[in-house]
């Protein structure tokens, strides 16, 4: 058996994986509040000990930062990890960490066709490198490269880079930020759940939206971004609406930006907690305009496939996979090529 994880800013996604005819399989897995632990050991002691009986062999955790010689600090949450320390704290022989982006990479091939939803089919039959980028609770990104049989997980902090302003409203946007924050903004802080709260808050206090009261109160008493998103989507304030709309261009900007570095030509993908919720928005024409808005380079643009992940497990099973294709380094045995064969 495989023990995954998603660890994310606010919750830890776990799950156990056996080997069935070649393909990775959940046994069981669960959800946990991220701030009611003080180590993700903890919480997988807490997910292990529910009743559980499988040997796990090898085990991968896709964290939120860059991981440095099997270490890293969480770029969202007040833990500080350790490979080695993990294995002991759970007696699993293997543990590895990678970055988040990088889990969803490899997590990619292993998702079912209708665990995609395209924006835009470009050249569908095209192969090569592919971007990735996910706008959670922060902002993820990974390059995929090619090397011809298969796709390269590299991992990236390009969520951290500096924000490139392109409008009048983003310029203005850009140095509201620069005021609230005392300096730098990066993409991260407009691309990600943080930087909903923040463009809705620039245009209630900036451009003067108005914000009624209802909306107020549900804002209170509500999950903010989930209130922002419902809101955008059913058409019932115009704040919302304009909130995710330039969210919504921002992100398609910002992967454009990916498609031109790593020339893209297999394709785009957006993972992470956003995009399938707002897909009434990422397909009202905002995003992809901003997408394709590279001047002379906008024809390359247009040939790129543009897919949005809708499996939440995406990151669970590129864990899953690595841990799996490591432990076979390894061992020099491969549980999933056996199962395939039978």
């Amino acid at each position: 058996m495989i023990l995954a994880g998603d660890v994310g800013g606010t919750k830890v996604h776990l799950a156990i994986y056996s080997n069935e005819c070649g393909r990775l399989k959940a046994v069981r897995e669960r959800k946990f509040p991220a701030y009611e632990f003080a180590s993700l050991d903890a919480a997988v002691k807490t997910f292990l000990a529910d009743g559980s009986t499988e040997e796990i062999v090898a085990a991968c955790f896709g964290c939120p930062g860059p991981v440095r010689d099997g270490r890293l600090r969480l770029t969202n949450l007040a833990w500080t990890l350790d490979a080695r320390e993990l294995a002991s704290a759970l007696s699993i022989e293997t543990v590895f960490l990678i970055n988040d982006l990088e889990a969803n990479g490899y997590g990619i091939p292993e998702l079912a066709a209708e665990s995609v939803e395209t924006l835009q089919a470009g050249d569908a039959s095209a192969v090569g490198n592919r971007g990735l980028i996910a706008a959670g609770t922060g902002l993820g990104e990974a390059l995929l490269i090619w090397d011809g049989e298969a796709h390269r997980p590299i991992a990236s902090e390009g969520g951290h880079c500096d924000f490139a302003a392109r409008t009048g409203r983003e310029i203005a946007l850009l140095e509201y930020l620069r005021r609230k924050l005392g300096g730098r903004v990066s993409w991260e802080r407009v691309v990600s759940g943080l930087g909903i709260q923040n463009i809705y808050a620039f245009l209630r206090d900036v451009e003067k939206i108005d914000e009624p009261e209802w909306l107020r109160e549900r804002m209170a008493e509500e999950d903010p971004n989930a209130v922002i998103g419902r809101c955008a989507e059913d058409g019932s304030s115009e704040l919302c609406r304009e909130t995710m709309q330039t969210f919504a261009a921002a992100y398609g900007a910002e992967a454009g930006n990916i498609a031109l570095k790593v020339l893209a030509t297999g394709g785009m993908y957006l993972g992470g907690g956003i995009a399938p919720k707002a897909l009434k928005t990422l397909k009202t024409g905002g995003f992809m305009r901003a997408f394709l808005d590279k001047g002379r380079l906008s024809p390359l643009l247009e040939s790129i496939a543009v897919r949005v992940i809708l499996d939440e497990s995406c990151a669970l099973l590129g864990a899953a996979a690595y841990a799996a294709a490591r432990a076979a380094e390894i061992t020099g045995h491969s549980e999933r090529a056996a199962t395939a064969q039978d």
